[in-house]
Order: C-alpha cells, then sequence, then structure tokens
C-alpha cells in the first residue's frame, strides 16, 4: 500500500480541491507556490513593500474565504491575480498610490556610478509616471508590461472586457511614454 502524497507533492487541481473540502495545508501549499509572483503584483500596484504585504496578507484571507466559489473557469493563478487585484485596487481607493520606488528588483546592475545615477533617476521618473495613472489605467499596465500576462487574463482578473483592458494599456502607454519623453 502506497502512503498518502504529501500536499507538496500534489498537482495544483488536487490541492484546490481538498482546500475548497476545507484542508488549510493544501491551500498553504497554493498560497506559497504562488506568492512571489502575488507579491511581486501588490508591490508593482501598491508602490511600497510594506502596503503590499498588507494587501497580500488579505487578499489571502479573503481567497481562503472565498475558495469555494473557485469555478476552475480559470487557472488558479489567475484567479489568485484577481483577489490579489481586487484587494490592491481597495486599499488603493481608500488613499492615493505612493511613488513605486523599485519596479524590477531583478534588473541588471548598471556598469558605472554614472550610469546607476541615471538608472535610478530613470526609475524614480516612471515611478512618478505611474503613480500619476488612473489606478485601472496602472493595474492594466502592471499586468501586462511587468507581469506579462496576456489580454484575456488581465480582463478576467480585473473583471474587464478584453477591448477595455487593450484601451487601458493603450491610454497608459500612451500617457507613459509623453511623461517618459525626456528620458529618451
Amino acid at each position: 500500500m502506497r502512503p498518502e502524497p504529501r500536499p507538496a507533492e500534489l498537482d495544483e487541481q488536487t490541492l484546490v480541491v481538498r482546500a475548497q473540502e476545507g484542508d488549510v495545508r493544501s491551500f498553504e501549499v497554493l498560497a506559497r507556490r504562488h506568492q512571489a509572483a502575488l507579491y511581486r503584483l501588490a508591490v508593482r500596484v501598491m508602490g511600497d513593500a510594506g502596503e503590499a504585504e498588507d494587501a497580500l496578507q488579505e487578499a489571502l484571507l479573503d481567497a481562503w474565504r472565498r475558495i469555494g466559489r473557485f469555478r476552475g473557469d480559470s487557472a488558479f493563478s489567475t484567479w489568485m491575480y484577481r483577489v490579489v487585484t481586487n484587494r490592491c485596487m481597495s486599499m488603493l481607493r481608500r488613499r492615493r498610490p505612493v511613488p513605486v520606488d523599485r519596479l524590477d528588483d531583478t534588473a541588471a546592475a548598471p556598469d558605472s556610478p554614472e550610469r546607476a545615477a541615471e538608472v535610478d533617476a530613470g526609475m524614480a521618473a516612471l515611478g512618478q509616471a505611474l503613480q500619476g495613472l488612473r489606478d485601472e489605467l496602472r493595474v492594466c499596465w502592471v499586468l501586462r508590461e511587468l507581469e506579462g500576462l496576456g489580454y484575456t487574463d488581465i480582463a478576467q482578473i480585473t473583471g474587464a472586457s478584453e477591448d477595455a483592458v487593450r484601451g487601458r494599456i493603450h491610454r497608459a502607454r500612451v500617457q507613459l511614454a509623453e511623461v517618459m519623453r525626456p528620458w529618451r
């Protein structure tokens, strides 16, 4: 007789079903599997690591409470992106966003102090430009340009139509290009 597999060894669909049946450990495994991407999304949308941690923590609680509503129409990761996005948007509606200090911690290190200063100034300018976008434009832009998601996934995450998502991303790009013109 084969021993029961540990939750960490199970596929995502099995973990979701178990979590829907009330298995906290299965949900914890799911959360751990997606935590890095969800945190990165929250930081990019919120613009502040501390607020992103709060948003992610609350979003994970929201997801646990609502796991029974997950129907599997989309990937679990897409559903989780939506939960995190909704939590971030809720928090943003309560206050105006702060500047985005670091958009991508994985960027290559500049090869000189002058280049490092230029990159830092450019990132600060982009953070300011992102702050100036309406929340729904910023969320769509972040999901597309920084997270690499497709229009269909973004539409599912934001609850907007694909056409609306395309329009939001286009408007965000146009506004960002205008503000960032001096940095070209």
